[in-house]
């Protein structure tokens, strides 16, 4: 099992959680976070005064993943956050020792998987079908 950390633009995050639903992941955490790596200082006016933004607003997804899930949840990642621009994000993957559903007390894999996983990546195939149809959403 692995706990995968992605660090995303706010602005792809519904590209990356349709991509995370087709693979079959629908069991994920989102914080809005501030952070700084690549990306240039921006300087910005406020009330005559220049001010200097260090920090930009990303979101920060977090999900535990059985082995089978890992390669295609990172690939969906990258399917749906890229741009090809400074400021894309990262992901990181690291050992997870122990998972509990609290409500069951099922462990490990028996816990990561979502009781309504394969409804969910439906769903995100029909979505699909119909935007390639031009259809709204419903």
């Amino acid at each position: 099992m692995k706990l995968i950390t992605a660090i995303i633009r706010p602005d792809k995050l519904p590209d990356v959680k349709r991509s995370l639903f087709k693979v079959g992941v629908t069991g994920i955490t989102l914080s809005r976070v501030a952070g700084h790596g690549g990306e240039r200082e921006i300087v910005q006016q406020y009330r005559a005064e220049s001010v200097v933004l260090e920090f930009h607003e990303k979101v920060r997804i977090e999900m535990a993943c059985s082995e089978p899930f890992v390669e295609p949840c990172i690939q969906a990642i990258l399917e749906g956050a890229r741009t090809g621009d400074v400021g894309d994000g990262k992901i990181f993957v690291q050992p997870l020792e122990q998972v509990i559903r609290i409500r069951t007390g099922e462990r490990d894999n028996a816990a990561l998987t979502a009781v309504n996983a394969d409804e969910v990546q439906r769903q995100t195939q029909q979505w699909d079908m119909a935007e390639l149809r031009g259809e709204a959403r419903s």
